[in-house]
């Protein structure tokens, strides 16, 4: 018994490590025609696109009344959208108002100046007079008068001639003083002018006109809200854009795992979400050189691509910008090929890699020479032939034998 039952041991554990891995799943390697392919979503856009701004002076606002639908096809010369007159006209009021009153203001001053002129002028007639008798008394003969008379028309000339100079100053100050006065009058005058004429070209601004054919695409604000009626609008903000539906291109947007072989030329087929039946081809004219996040909500980076979108077809399907499609990028191709899962691949740095194959249910390892390299499969250049069964949890085989190390050690 002492003999036998370290030989019973023996093959029982030799019967387990016989087959140990004979239960991992496996794929049995052919040849093949593949399809290598990156199903990504993206949006139709124009690739030239005339901004339409609100309407007005700067700091002016207005309050949108009536628009054509987002989306809309639009004619040039075609109103896209009407602003409300109300606040306008009740401005312009206010301006022809204050235009008036200063009028009034402006002929109530020359009024009051003409007065002051001309009473004045009357005080200054009567100096005239009384100086000229002043001085015939002043000139007499001393023996035609007598003395006192002639000292009294002296102290008068002296007087007059004070009194004449102190209303021709009088005279002189009212005219500039008047002069300034009407001159601030006529500048208020101008600027209520200006501020009228300006309330003017408001009302005159109340509509939004298309500068050439195309699709309204309404612009979104810092909240992702588009314009609503009943809102008001600072003018010469952005109102929307007018694509030129003539040139459109599909912007894509790739997640980062799936965006690594991704090149400028590579070939694709795109077609609107829902209409397979529209399918065109097409190659990808941009590439970004980095993936960026496009949510807040969300972590995962996405890398933006571009393709040119042919005019015919978009004639043909009746596409416009903002419509949502889908785009298969093709990354390789070939009649009669070898490919394998991914997660069959492990990889040591970036040029060695390697699969487990199933031999007498005990996994080898064998280096390959991997090709380009799908959202799901990899084309195998070297390493396999057809008929090798390759296991597709590589990471279990691992797993197993670091288990039976450990239990060879115990």
């Amino acid at each position: 018994m002492k003999i036998l039952f370290p030989v019973l041991a023996t093959l029982a554990l030799a019967a387990c490590g016989s087959a140990p891995h004979s239960e991992l799943p496996t794929e049995t390697v052919v040849e093949a025609p593949l399809d290598l392919s990156v199903i990504a979503e993206g949006r139709l856009r124009s690739v030239e696109a005339t901004p339409l701004l609100v309407p007005g002076r700067n700091w002016t606002q207005q309050q949108l009344s009536w628009m054509v639908p987002d989306g809309s096809q639009v004619k040039r010369g075609e109103v896209i959208a009407r602003f409300s007159a109300a606040q306008g006209e009740l401005n312009l009021t206010q301006a022809l108002l204050d235009i008036e009153r200063t009028k009034l203001t402006r002929q109530a001053k020359e009024d009051a100046l003409e007065g002051t002129v001309n009473r004045v002028g009357v005080d200054l007639a009567q100096v005239g007079s009384a100086l000229a008798i002043a001085n015939r008394y002043a000139d007499a003969d001393l023996d035609m008068f007598a003395r006192n008379e002639i000292l009294d028309a002296i102290e008068d000339q002296r007087f007059l001639k004070t009194k004449d100079g102190t209303l021709r100053w009088q005279l002189d100050q009212a005219s500039e003083r008047g002069a300034a006065e009407l001159g601030v009058i006529d500048a208020q005058a101008a600027s209520f002018q200006h501020t009228a004429s300006l309330r003017q070209q408001d009302l005159d601004s109340l509509e939004l006109i298309a500068p050439h054919d195309g699709v309204l695409m309404l612009t979104s604000n810092w909240s992702g809200e588009k314009p609503t009626l009943g809102q008001t609008m600072w003018a010469r903000n952005e109102f929307g854009s007018l694509p030129d539906i003539s040139s459109l291109e599909l912007e894509i947007s790739v997640p980062q795992v799936d965006a690594l072989n991704l090149a400028k030329g590579m070939k694709l087929s795109l077609y609107p979400l829902g209409h397979p039946e529209q399918r065109s081809e097409s190659d990808l004219s941009f590439v970004a050189t980095a993936a960026q996040v496009e949510s807040r909500d969300s972590p995962v980076r996405y890398l933006k691509v571009k393709a040119a979108v042919d005019t015919d077809a978009v004639k043909r399907f009746g596409w416009v910008p903002g419509m949502a499609f889908r785009a298969e990028l093709h990354l390789a191709s070939a009649d009669s090929a070898i490919s394998v899962a991914n997660v069959a691949v492990e990889s040591v740095g970036a040029d060695q890699h390697f699969v487990y194959v199933m031999k007498s249910g005990v996994a080898e390892k064998r280096a390959v020479e991997v090709g380009d390299r799908g959202p799901a499969r990899t084309r195998i250049l070297s390493g396999l032939t057809v008929g090798d069964r390759v296991i597709l949890l590589p990471e279990e085989v691992a797993r197993k034998e670091r288990e039976g190390s450990a239990e060879v050690q115990s």
